[in-house]
């Protein structure tokens, strides 16, 4: 009888400035945090992914369980998912031998597969939709992928096309900035824009990050992994109290 529809929250966050900037910062503590576990304390790849993905299944298991959506669990759920990211695309690429430009390939088609499913399952792949626990189920996969894909995106840049990690950072700003003026000036579907935006930003983080600790012959700053991951915490913990934060929501 009533045709105001009623609002509905979904257990994501809006997609707002500062959700940007706190996933840019995520992204670029995924960076340092991973290779200070896999490299500065030499745990290798292998080991590394299997903490993180550990802790990455922790709190997913904690996010779907919750009733509402909570600012710190969300965006300590989406660390787990930067530092998982990292460590994977490195053990695929370096330890396994696939290389950038293949494990690229082969991540980003698991990236476009798990949203074809998405979309076919549940019929939206929209941030709003995210309010079942299938629905977060895949929107976990999703980042996942992303995530992973953005290492070894990131790496590829800089490494492989030769860019180093200012080029790098400078390309993937650019891309971000292109989505920004489409969001504006275009009539293109925000959803498309949204994935587009967000897998951009994890290689923006990850170049960001290798620029902070990476060896000054290698184009880095040579800052302590463990000094710029608590730095980038400090950071995100300070970002999420004092950005607003709330819960996406739709109409239906």
């Amino acid at each position: 009888m009533d045709s105001i529809p009623r609002t509905a929250l979904a257990k994501v966050p809006a997609v707002t400035l500062g959700f940007w900037v706190i996933k840019i910062l995520a992204t670029t503590l995924g960076e340092t945090g991973g290779d200070a576990v896999t490299m500065s304390l030499g745990l290798g790849y292998l080991l590394g992914t299997a903490i993180f993905m550990a802790l990455f299944v922790a709190t997913i298991g904690a996010q779907i369980r919750a009733r509402r959506f909570h600012a710190a669990l969300y965006w300590l759920a989406i660390i787990a998912s930067t530092t998982v990211g990292t460590t994977l695309a490195d053990f695929c690429t370096r330890s396994l031998g696939i290389g950038y430009a293949g494990g690229s390939a082969l991540l980003a088609l698991a990236l476009v597969s798990t949203l074809w499913l998405w979309q076919h399952t549940l019929g939206s792949v929209a941030v709003t939709s995210v309010s079942s626990p299938r629905a977060e189920a895949f929107y976990w996969l999703t980042i996942m992928f992303s995530q992973t894909l953005g290492t070894a995106l990131g790496d590829w840049t800089a490494d492989s096309a030769g860019l180093g990690y200012l080029g790098g950072a400078a390309i993937f700003t650019a891309l971000l900035v292109l989505v920004a003026l489409a969001l504006g000036l275009t009539r293109i579907s925000r959803t498309v824009l949204f994935w587009c935006a967000f897998v951009l930003t994890r290689p923006l983080g990850a170049v960001v990050g290798d620029f902070l600790d990476k060896p000054l012959a290698q184009g880095g700053l040579a800052l302590s992994r463990y000094a710029a991951s608590a730095a980038l915490l400090a950071l995100i913990a300070l970002a999420v109290a004092a950005l607003p934060q709330r819960a996406a929501s739709k109409a239906h």
